[in-house]
């Protein structure tokens, strides 16, 4: 049986950045997979290529055995797939844009009907469906896309990022309904740069960093080759970076210590992997005591999708995301420096 979807050796590029340098993974029928990774690693467009809406520079797409690239139009009835940004018709009710969307599939009438009131019960929009979607809450919207992205049944429902800027209450009731709809057999892709989400949900995970994955399996896989608890520490609130080097030169040679990291984004606290089931913290905090330096904060746990990150690429999601913002402001600025 083929995979669900199968990517392989995908890249895109739009002038001289190159967005996907080379992203191969395979999602099996019936699981959640999620992609990991912060903005502009190249899910998204990773995901547009999957789903037809950007032609890729090389590398094959297979959607159930389908190639996107060869057979866009028929791989295109077997994905559905929400974007980021709602893209609603706000003067159309909720049952009107469904009807809409169905007439676009070229669904039969009576089946069309069927699916919209089996839609509509399923994402607890009965209440709404008459009413015109721009009074729709964040919720309800995100709630009616998702409504139209499975109205034609497709075999993979496609996500990127399908809870940003959503409360808790509609985060938590989108999660419910992946589940659901996992456990009546749709396989669903889904991007996202919220740690829970993917440690939650997805059955497995592949992350990806400037354009390739550089780790994929289950949440508990990759938790596990990474090993260790984590102790993050801060000497003070914000430490001189002459300060921090002196704290991981004290605590590298700690036997419970594996690996101590500086992180610079975050007033150069430490994140430090140690021995787990030892005595690494109070070990950590004598040695900072007799080196004379300073506990501002310090707390141990157990590793995270952000560990396995750091793990792989020497920095932490949210260093990553800082950095890409920073690049997105310099671009932006020497464009209108250039006006």
């Amino acid at each position: 049986m083929a995979p669900a979807v199968l990517i392989e050796h995908l890249k895109k590029s739009y002038g001289t950045v190159e967005a996907v340098k080379d992203v191969s993974l395979q999602v099996e029928s019936g699981e959640i997979f999620g992609l990991l990774g912060p903005n502009g690693a190249g899910k998204t467009t990773t995901l547009r290529c999957l789903c037809t809406l950007t032609e890729p520079d090389a590398g094959a797409i297979e959607v159930s055995g389908v190639s996107a690239i060869d057979n866009p139009r028929l791989a295109r009835q077997k994905l559905g797939y929400v974007a980021q940004e709602v893209a609603i018709d706000k003067v159309l009710t909720g049952r009107e844009l469904l009807q809409l969307q169905a007439a676009l599939y070229h669904l039969p009438r009576a089946f069309a009907k069927e699916r919209i009131d089996s839609m509509l019960k399923l994402l607890a929009l009965q209440d709404y469906a008459d009413k015109k979607s721009g009074t729709y809450s964040g919720g309800l919207k995100k709630r009616l896309d998702l409504a139209a992205g499975l109205l034609h049944q497709p075999d993979v429902l496609v996500l990127d990022e399908p809870t940003v800027g959503l409360d808790i209450e509609s985060r938590s009731a989108v999660w419910d309904f992946l589940r659901q709809i996992k456990a009546q057999g749709t396989t669903v892709l889904l991007t996202s740069h919220y740690l829970e989400e993917i440690d939650i949900l997805a059955d497995r995970v592949a992350i990806i960093d400037r354009g390739k994955v550089i780790a994929c399996g289950t949440p508990s896989e990759l938790k596990d080759k990474v090993g260790g608890d984590r102790i993050t520490l801060r000497i003070r609130e914000f430490a001189p970076v002459e300060e921090a080097e002196k704290a991981r030169s004290v605590l590298q040679d700690l036997p419970a210590v594996q690996e101590v990291i500086i992180n610079s984004a975050q007033g150069n606290s430490l994140n430090l992997v140690v021995s787990p089931q030892s005595n690494a913290l109070s070990a950590v905090q004598q040695a900072l005591q007799a080196a004379g330096l300073p506990t501002f904060g310090i707390a141990q746990a157990r590793p995270s999708l952000d560990d396995v990150y750091l793990a792989a690429t020497g920095r932490t999601l949210l260093d990553a995301e800082i950095a890409a913002a920073s690049t997105r402001d310099e671009k932006k600025e020497r464009k209108q420096n250039m006006r």
